[in-house]
């Protein structure tokens, strides 16, 4: 803790602990530590980490400006080799390479796998870039090295779970996961590893039961607090119940007090969009959310947040904000993009992803079901490389199977379905989709079997 007091010290401890759990109180603890030790290495890396975290561009912009004046007055010369890393990786970070400052991270955690800021930080951009072996294996190969009765020990346990969880290890995340809520019970991050193990196995009603019986430790003082009642109404959506679904978008996931973070606009977004998915009626709620998707004026920052931005203009019917937020994105990979050194990650999460799933959500949207497949098949099983979580992405997976069984494209429903059914029996969405698929199946089935009768002449 170089150029760092003791009563910085004090608050920077506080302000990771409150990074762990998630609290609210995380910025005002390391704005405390800079305030007392301005020349700190570690709370100026702290301050730039919790600027990027949230995947807000103009929150990013402000940390690099200030990380740069931090740079520019303590040298390298200063700081232990421990700290330089850090600053490292916050450098590449704030250029735009997230997958840079996750290496730099992961170096640093093999030489002091307790060092528990780089191990939640490297953990954030695993979760950003959709690297679900990194988030499994980054925090698994430090794990060991913890003493079980380490107060932080039970928070890195959440961490572990989602990773294993992302990696397809559903029954050993969700028992990591249940551990790690006993140890805390408002590890908040570790509820929500749990959510996602029961999201991926289709067990919407125990995942309704655990989030009920543990509200209190996790729907308020927290930046969890929408992101896993955006969960909770995932599994109560597959009970049918729309109406309880939008009760909790209102109270919870967003409404007219909602802050308009991208964190919580894009559960918004998608939760709709599956709403939508069901032609289930959404209300005055989509106009809603694009004016707040509008308001936010996003550069191309993040690929995963402007395809969420579209979902919104286009479930409100505003095709022509979709289709801007698309060329604008176009024309900064033929300029800004293009010129910049590879190392920009969203220049591939954007041209890669971002781009062509925009365009196949506009083309869903206007119930063009072919032209959306043909955008999405190809990308199916690279949707992970612009971020998110499987439960996240699912929105888009959903759009496939549903712009197939629009397009009359039924084989290849079919075999989309059966994937599904197979991974997860207990699925009523898949059950139902299936339904469908084979009421369409018959029908064409019948309306072939009239055309050849018709074309036989006498």
């Amino acid at each position: 803790m170089t150029h760092t007091g003791a009563d910085a010290v004090r608050h920077y401890e506080k302000a990771l602990d409150d990074l762990l759990f998630f609290r609210e109180e995380v910025t005002t603890e390391a704005r405390a530590a800079l305030d007392a030790a301005p020349r700190s290495p570690m709370a100026n890396v702290l301050m730039a980490y919790l600027g990027l975290l949230g995947t807000e561009e103009k929150d990013a912009a402000r940390a690099a400006k200030s990380f740069r004046e931090f740079r520019r007055t303590v040298p390298d010369a200063d700081l232990t080799p421990r700290e330089r890393m850090h600053a490292e990786a916050a450098d590449a970070w704030l250029g735009g390479d997230i997958h840079r400052a996750g290496g730099v991270l992961a170096e640093l955690a093999v030489a002091h796998p307790k060092d528990a800021l780089a191990l939640a930080v490297g953990h954030q951009t695993d979760f950003l870039t959709g690297n679900a072996v990194l988030l499994r294996d980054r925090i698994g190969g430090a794990l060991t090295a913890w003493d079980a009765d380490d107060p932080q020990y039970g928070l890195l346990q959440g961490m572990y779970a989602f990773g294993l969880e992302e990696a397809g290890h559903y029954g050993l995340a969700e028992r990591v996961a249940l551990e790690a809520v006993e140890r805390n019970a408002r590890d908040v991050w570790g509820i929500h590893a749990v959510a996602h193990a029961y999201e991926m196995q289709g067990r919407y009603e125990d995942g309704i039961r655990f989030l009920e019986a543990r509200t209190d430790d996790w729907s308020d003082g927290n930046y969890l607090s929408v992101h896993n009642s955006w969960h909770y109404a995932l599994y109560v959506l597959e009970t049918g119940r729309t109406d309880a679904v939008l009760a909790v978008y209102d109270a919870a996931v967003h409404n007219e007090d909602s802050g308009g973070a991208a964190m919580e606009l894009l559960d918004a977004a998608s939760l709709l969009w599956r709403l939508h998915l069901a032609g289930a009626g959404t209300g005055d709620r989509w106009p809603a959310l694009a004016d707040a998707w509008e308001q936010r004026g996003d550069g191309a920052y993040y690929a995963f947040n402007d395809v969420h931005a579209v979902m919104a203009y286009v479930g409100a019917g505003r095709f022509a904000g979709a289709e801007r937020l698309v060329r604008d994105r176009e024309e900064w990979l033929r300029t800004t993009g293009a010129g910049t050194p590879p190392g920009l990650s969203n220049v591939a999460m954007t041209a890669e992803i971002g781009v062509p799933v925009s365009r196949a959500l506009i083309a869903y949207g206007r119930q063009r079901y072919d032209e959306a497949v043909d955008l999405l098949l190809p990308l199916r099983h690279r949707l992970h490389t612009f971020g998110g979580s499987h439960a996240q992405r699912d929105a888009l997976q959903k759009t496939l199977v549903e712009a197939a069984l629009h397009a009359g494209r039924l084989d290849l429903a079919r075999t989309l379905l059966s994937e599904r059914v197979s991974l997860r029996p207990q699925c009523p969405y898949d059950r139902e989709a299936r339904a469908r698929l084979a009421g369409r199946t018959a029908a064409a089935a019948v309306a072939a079997a009239a055309s050849a009768s018709a074309s036989v002449k006498p």
